[in-house]
């Protein structure tokens, strides 16, 4: 397949991986022209993944290379189609993980397009034009604006970046299982506090919840009280708080993504209650049967959101000033912020500045 098309005239300043070493460096590459159903970014801000790394390195063995990685994307728009609506040049847009999908399906019919069998990512992916997708480690992204969100003006667009992947998908989660206007307040739990579990807990208070941190780093107790709000702390490797939490949890969520078994979770749920699963580990869950049968409980995943949920969670961050805790680099940088992300190093998200140092 091809990298580029015809099509593909803009060039674009960018910053890629080449092989499985990972190592990032300045690349020069095409983009294509602003369609009818497009717009153009101008790329101010992008959030750096764990997928980041899993993708740099071919850790999925599905890479195809030069990768430009990101897909957590915020910037200004500078052009737009003659198809496009709700958008204007001018606006303050944000891109996540999704670039291209059936527009027909069942699930792109009821906007939820994360699931459409033809889906295709913001980076690492194949377009309708058969191009290679790049992603936000770049000055510049052209975008379908059906796969564009607006960002609300009363939130830092660096601290935002890292809501189109880390938030939107421990949002999901919680909207599927009815916990953005639950009338009842519920007892819910957040496995791991990092990129992705920080943001659960705030969105958790904002909804009203009585919010447990579940960790197994003693030193998170401090940062989810005090700087997050959380209202509990259990310790995963300490088996009397384990065992004193049983059955105490509604809904538990679980954004761990090394290898855990989830029975001692399991445990900490309700009859009935539900633990919902967005981490990744590169080894199967364990899993044993017990806990699921003996407490009727749920065990389901989620990934990331469709457009219309991304959209509903960014206008909900801007209703109660949720964004992320973050780190700003610079592009200089991305090599440093990857090896510190792979060892947990940062509280709790790296995000490029690409405009504000792009050639240093």
């Amino acid at each position: 397949m091809a990298q580029t098309t015809p099509n593909h005239t803009q060039s674009v300043v960018g910053w890629a991986a080449h092989d499985p070493s990972g190592k990032i460096t300045p690349y020069i590459f095409k983009r294509r022209e602003n369609g009818v159903n497009d717009v153009t970014i101008k790329i101010l801000y992008c959030g750096i993944c764990h997928t980041d790394i899993h993708h740099v390195k071919n850790d999925w063995g599905i890479t195809m290379y030069p990768v430009v990685p990101g897909h957590e994307i915020t910037g200004i728009i500078t052009k737009v189609g003659s198809n496009v609506k709700n958008f204007k040049v001018g606006d303050r847009a944000a891109v996540g993980c999704l670039a291209a999908a059936c527009m027909e399906c069942e699930f792109c019919k009821d906007s939820q397009e994360n699931y459409c069998d033809k889906i295709q990512f913001t980076y690492n992916g194949i377009f309708w034009d058969g191009s290679i997708t790049y992603g936000g480690y770049s000055e510049m992204l052209v975008a379908d604006y059906r796969f564009v969100v607006h960002v609300p003006e009363n939130i830092a667009l660096d601290a935002a970046a890292p809501l189109l992947c880390a938030g939107i998908t421990v949002f999901c989660p919680m909207k599927d299982n009815n916990l953005i206007d639950s009338p009842a307040k519920k007892r819910i739990g957040i496995v791991g506090l990092g990129g992705l579990g920080h943001v659960a807990v705030k969105f958790g208070k904002a909804f009203g919840h009585h919010v447990t941190v579940i960790s197994t780093s003693p030193s998170k107790e401090k940062e989810a009280k005090e700087l997050l709000g959380a209202d509990e702390f259990i310790l995963s490797t300490d088996a009397m708080q384990m065992q004193a939490g049983k059955r105490t949890l509604d809904f538990i969520l679980d954004t761990v993504s090394a290898k855990h078994s989830l029975g001692p979770i399991l445990e900490l749920l309700k009859v009935n209650g539900t633990l919902s699963v967005v981490g990744a580990p590169e080894a199967p869950f364990e899993l044993p049967s017990f806990p699921l049968i003996f407490g009727k409980r749920s065990l389901k995943g989620s990934m990331t959101g469709g457009m219309r949920e991304t959209q509903e969670m960014m206008n909900l961050c801007g209703k109660y000033n949720i964004t992320c805790n973050i780190e700003v680099i610079k592009p200089y940088q991305i090599n440093e912020a990857l090896d510190r992300l792979a060892r947990n190093d940062v509280r709790y998200r790296f995000v490029i500045d690409i405009a504000g140092g792009a050639r240093e």
